[in-house]
């Protein structure tokens, strides 16, 4: 009797250690985990403060100013989170480890992007359908207004030409569909360039940078071939281009999202014709009523040393880019996406003039900052993820 009231004493002693175990640790669980938040934190606020980043491609937020009004509409709020997301210590390497131990984990969406074998891409979005109509009405009316002939260009994007690479059943845009539904939309009030058959011809070869959302001048290259005769013109051998390799590692856009390493940096490549590129100049209007910038070279090479590589070709999106090749030719309005950056220097030879415009900064009427019927043909070239979901392509229907 004595030895089983001695177990159950050992028992309740051995069960009250544990419990006081088990407390101690879970009170020290948690002054751990509030001594890293406040260690974060202190580094986060105390450390020194990047205006840009490199990876991410844009200005950080600032601490918001706190105000009486901003503080009540939440604006105080929504600035902190905006500030802490961009500034949070050690922000990159806390990216790279969360992608690598998700990826481990099978999970390969993140942040928006899909972690591919040898490439990153991103699901194109279902179009909304009362902003596609208002853009098809303005591509309809912009069309019929012109005596020059009007072609659409709609490339489609690496998930599309790569979906077979995508989980099973991960949602994302039929590129095909959606082509063949605005072809048959805009029936004949534009001549649609078909250039799906041509890219997935290709898919094996270099036609899209693994790590951001543009094609490549190779990609751009196989539109060029297929859709030249159509627009009137014929295509030059890729044998005519003097083709540049350019140094340096080209880390784009799906990088910046999930600051992977396992998929290889791309390269940049610029495609010379043998005619020289001081023959040309390059209007840079940086808004509709400035004086231009004027250049001599299609190629900014100043954006071959920072991240925003894919800038080497025009520099940054502006709103009007008039080229004056020194070709003897018709005259080229462009209305386009980034994706027409990197196909205009494979036009050069074949018109005089090519004017870029791109309506996402453009507020007036089209007609009311150019004359079109200067030119001699009209091609709208985007991407098809970004016509899918652009919301500016219906002021082409605007009248000024």
């Amino acid at each position: 009797m004595n030895n089983n009231d001695d177990i159950v004493a050992n028992n309740k002693t051995f069960a009250a250690g544990q419990k006081k175990f088990i407390s101690r640790a879970a009170l020290l669980s948690v002054l751990l985990f509030f001594g890293v938040l406040i260690f974060l934190g202190a580094v986060t606020f105390f450390s020194e403060k990047e205006s840009f980043s490199e990876n991410a491609n844009k200005y950080l937020a600032d601490f918001p100013k706190i105000t009486w009004e901003n503080y009540f509409d939440g604006t105080v709020t929504s600035g902190i989170e905006d500030y802490v997301a961009d500034h949070f210590a050690w922000h990159d390497s806390w990216v790279r480890a969360k992608s690598t131990i998700e990826l481990a984990l099978g999970r390969r969406e993140q942040n928006g992007v899909y972690i591919l074998k040898n490439r990153i891409v991103k699901r194109a979005e279902e179009a909304d359908e009362t902003i596609l109509q208002k853009n098809l009405d303005g591509i309809r009316s912009f069309s019929e207004a012109l005596d020059a002939p009007v072609y659409l260009m709609l490339v489609p994007t690496s998930v599309e030409i790569y979906s077979d690479e995508l989980p099973k059943n991960a949602p994302n845009l039929d590129q095909r569909a959606f082509m063949d539904r605005v072809k048959d939309d805009l029936g004949d009030s534009v001549e649609f360039l078909d250039v799906y058959s041509a890219m997935m011809s290709q898919r094996d070869n270099y036609i899209y940078y693994r790590t951001d959302h543009h094609w490549t001048t190779l990609g751009a290259y196989t539109a060029y071939s297929a859709v030249g005769r159509k627009m009137g013109y014929e295509p030059l051998d890729e044998t005519a281009f003097d083709i540049e390799h350019t140094e340096g590692a080209f880390n784009g856009t799906f990088y910046s999202k999930v600051l992977y390493e396992g998929i290889e940096s791309d390269s940049i490549d610029l495609w010379h014709l043998p005619q020289s590129e001081n023959d040309l100049t390059v209007e840079v209007y940086t808004s509709v009523d400035s004086e231009p910038e004027i250049y001599d070279s299609i190629y900014f090479r100043d954006y071959l040393s920072v991240k925003d590589k894919y800038s080497v070709f025009l520099g940054s999106n502006q709103p009007i880019v008039t080229i004056n090749t020194g070709y003897i030719g018709g005259k080229l309005l462009i209305i386009k996406d980034s994706y027409a950056n990197s196909y205009v220097p494979l036009l050069l030879s074949h018109y005089s003039e090519i004017m870029l415009i791109d309506l996402r900064y453009i507020q007036l009427p089209l007609d009311s900052v150019i004359d079109t019927e200067d030119y001699d043909s009209v091609l709208i070239l985007y991407n098809v993820s970004g016509f899918s979901t652009d919301e500016n392509l219906k002021k082409l229907g605007m009248a000024g």
